[in-house]
């Protein structure tokens, strides 16, 4: 491998990130460009920026991408209701692409020739970050320390810390417990206890909601308008693609929306425990069905369903910059030029329910046709017996032969 010179790594400002910014100095005697994104982790990044500068780098970007990332990636996924394992609604696995896509920018205007990430050789993040910089810049070099240095537990990166005089926060075992990642879509939580998926999270874990046993007693009511498969605006006031999330966090976290403990499949091969907080997403995802519901075609509404876990899969797996996932954007992307309209949800502990609908310009549904009251000819009855008949005649056929 040639020599790096320079290298731009992904940098939060934690123990994991302080540790490997000197580990690049030091191991690949090069410069290093830190890159900070702001998707919404609801924490100060500031404190990144001085972390950087008191370990010597020169060039640091610090870039708010919230409203990128819920217009250009969540919005998007959540256009297919996109659910992994018919539960996880990937907040993590949709951040890492924009992330990789803004490295890669970042390299090609500092003249970088690497890339580098925190990404432990374990986990599914390594391969999102990897495949998004591969295919944004094939010819990138990747440096990915913990599949290169000797620093495998948390007690050797305090002792490299200690040793090389890097700032850590939480430098005791008093620290939080949780290894946790979040952004506007999701918090997650992993580690520790949660090791043991037999043991129940302790209820101080949660950041983002409370219980439902402590949600209020009193149901709140919640109008969802959509535009071509987007929401647009919240109890009648347009708001943007990220004001739209943070408000419906909001509103999710207080009612005791959007918890999840889940045992999933890691594509690198193991089974890994997690839980997670996702109550905006958990909202707009019941919110997007039912105006398909009553906007979408019922053969395209099933392709749509059809097509899901593979999109779910590509996306958990990696490649929201494949061509095959673009493909499946287009197609996912056409069926919403006629989801408009608006939903009505009652927001209840931990609950969301349905309590009406309707599109104005898209609807399907026609009362004439499926009422139960005199339809005026409006449907004739008779013509189901013949549908019936070609729909039974395989079977029909099939029994005979069995007699």
């Amino acid at each position: 491998m040639k020599k790096i010179n320079k290298v731009v790594l992904a940098f939060s400002g934690g123990l994991d990130t302080s540790v490997i910014l000197k580990w690049l100095q030091d191991t690949y005697q090069c410069e290093v460009v830190t890159f900070t994104a702001d998707i919404g982790q609801g924490e100060e990044v500031e404190p990144a920026r001085a972390k950087a500068k008191q370990l010597g780098v020169k060039e640091i970007y610090i870039d708010d991408l919230r409203e990128e990332f819920v217009r250009d990636f969540v919005f998007p996924m959540f256009r297919a209701n996109t659910i992994y394992e018919g539960e996880y609604l990937l907040g993590t696995s949709i951040a890492r692409p924009l992330i990789a896509k803004r490295q890669i920018e970042i390299a090609k205007e500092t003249g970088a020739d690497a890339v580098s990430h925190g990404a432990t050789g374990k986990g599914n993040d390594q391969v999102r970050f990897e495949l998004g910089y591969y295919a944004l810049q094939p010819d990138i070099q990747v440096i990915a320390p913990w599949r290169e240095w000797n620093l495998t537990s948390r007690e050797k990166l305090l002792q490299y810390a200690e040793q090389h005089n890097i700032p850590v926060e939480m430098k005791k075992k008093t620290g939080s417990p949780y290894s946790m990642d979040a952004n506007l879509l999701h918090i997650s939580y992993e580690g520790r206890v949660l090791e043991d998926p037999a043991v129940e999270p302790e209820e101080l874990m949660w950041r983002w909601s409370v219980s439902p046993e402590k949600a209020p007693d009193v149901p709140e009511y919640l109008d969802v308008e959509f535009r071509c498969g987007d929401v647009v605006a919240l109890n009648g006031v347009e708001l943007s693609p990220a004001r739209v999330l943070e408000k419906l966090n909001t509103l999710g976290g207080k009612n005791g929306i959007g918890r999840l403990d889940l045992v999933e499949n890691r594509y690198v091969g193991m089974k890994s425990r997690g839980c997670y907080e996702t109550p905006g997403g958990s909202i707009l995802l019941r919110a997007h069905r039912a105006m398909e519901s009553i906007t979408l075609d019922r053969e395209v509404a099933h392709l749509k369903d059809d097509l899901m876990p593979r999109y779910a899969e590509l996306i958990y797996n990696g490649y929201w910059w494949s061509p095959e996932r673009r493909m499946l954007q287009v197609l996912i992307d056409a069926s919403q030029e006629r989801v408009n309209g608006w939903v009505r949800l009652k927001l209840y502990k931990g609950n969301i329910t349905v309590v009406g609908r309707d599109s104005h310009t898209d609807s399907l549904f026609d009362p004439n046709i499926a009422t139960f009251e005199d339809d005026a000819g409006a449907y004739n009855q008779r013509d189901a017996a013949g549908f019936i008949k070609l729909n039974a005649l395989r079977l029909r056929i099939a029994a005979k032969r069995q007699r």
